[in-house]
């Protein structure tokens, strides 16, 4: 029982077509809400029972925190209501991509824990987080700049291509045409 977290940091190093290095930041939350089952059916006590009681107020303000950003009419989103959601605000509402994933018992009496696990899980999943690359504006500018500059010389070499200059060259306006009727009289 007891509510583990880890947090990683991520790194990676990349070179672009001219050379130039880009490094990308990024981090990886894991967190195990172990023990949030009803305290009634657990008979814990003492500090097993502290313990269980915190995880389960972490996870009450976990769930106002994703009822808020699912609702999208709420101005506040009380991140700051526990350290759990503190931790989290990145991955629930932020620049990321995030996975939740939803443990469950197949046994008869876990039934209720299992549903109310499917309906957090559920509430979860309707999150819509936008995630996209963090980058200096003048480089972005860039960037799309030398994309545009690639389309337009596939296009021009699309268009100088010797099948696109056959077709595109006719005959001249002082040139005449002869059909094969007009051979033949």
């Amino acid at each position: 029982m007891g509510l583990t977290k880890a947090h990683i940091p991520l790194l990676g190093l990349s070179a672009d077509e001219w050379g130039k290095d880009h490094l990308r930041a990024g981090k990886l939350n894991l967190v195990d809400l172990a023990g949030s089952e009803r305290q009634s059916k657990t008979g814990a006590t003492g500090e097993r029972l502290k313990e269980a009681t915190k995880i389960n107020l972490s996870l009450s303000a976990l769930g106002n925190v994703i009822s808020a950003l699912v609702d999208g009419r709420c101005k506040h989103i009380p991140y700051r209501d526990s350290k759990l959601t503190r931790l989290l605000q990145d991955s629930l509402g932020g620049n990321t991509k995030t996975l939740m994933v939803a443990c469950l018992s197949p046994a008869d009496n876990n039934y209720d824990e299992t549903l109310s696990t499917l309906r957090y899980a559920n509430r979860a999943k309707n999150i819509r987080n936008k995630p996209r690359i963090n980058e200096d504006p003048k480089d972005a500018l860039l960037r799309e700049y030398q994309e545009e500059i690639k389309k337009l010389k596939a296009i021009l070499t699309q268009q100088m291509s010797p099948s696109s200059l056959s077709v595109a060259e006719g005959p001249g306006p002082q040139e005449k045409t002869s059909s094969p009727l007009s051979s033949c009289l």
